[in-house]
């Protein structure tokens, strides 16, 4: 049984990753499973090792900002982990957080990123510093896009990213 903060959705356990969890998502699926309870699957995750290894770091020397790094999303009735997601870091000084997610393919077009894009922006909002959640998408109409207008997001900027090109922000805030 792990203990670690917890966002919980109708499907889902959006669970936080303590470095404990993060260790055991660099040593591989099987390591994760075990400490997760939960099937893990080859491709869980496009993002790569180094996006876990720097919340990790960013744990290390922050403690306190766990909330606000890497979360995984676990369905609750069938125990397999169906992607990533969580938060670029702890609210800016304008109250401002950013959250990023995927899902595994084979776990698509079934509204579980909407579900875990909602979960994360409303437990932002729980806290009084966050006044305001952005996401960023490529610079097209996507299923990313459709997913944060969902969520009640608004596409505020075209913006140039140096790794990505052309992206869209888009915000929403609190009520």
């Amino acid at each position: 049984m792990i203990h670690a903060p917890t966002i919980e959705t109708p499907r889902l356990s959006i669970i936080a990753a303590t470095e404990p969890i993060l260790d055991a998502v660099l040593r591989g699926d099987r390591s994760l499973s075990v400490m997760l309870g939960a099937k893990v699957y080859h491709g869980w995750t496009e993002f790569g090792d180094s996006i876990f290894r720097f919340s990790r770091d960013m744990i290390q020397a922050n403690p306190a900002d766990i909330l606000w790094w890497t979360y995984l999303p676990v369905l609750k009735k069938e125990k397999v982990l169906v992607g990533s997601c969580g938060y670029k870091g702890p609210p800016d000084k304008e109250g401002i957080v950013e959250i990023g997610y995927e899902i595994a393919q084979t776990y698509r077009n079934q509204g579980l990123a909407t579900e875990l894009a909602k979960g994360l922006i409303d437990f932002a909002f729980q806290h009084p510093a966050v006044k305001a959640v952005k996401a960023h998408t490529l610079a097209e109409i996507n299923a990313s896009g459709s997913v944060l207008q969902k969520c009640g997001m608004k596409k505020i900027a075209e913006l140039f990213d140096p790794d990505d090109g052309e992206i869209w922000q888009w915000v929403v805030t609190k009520v």
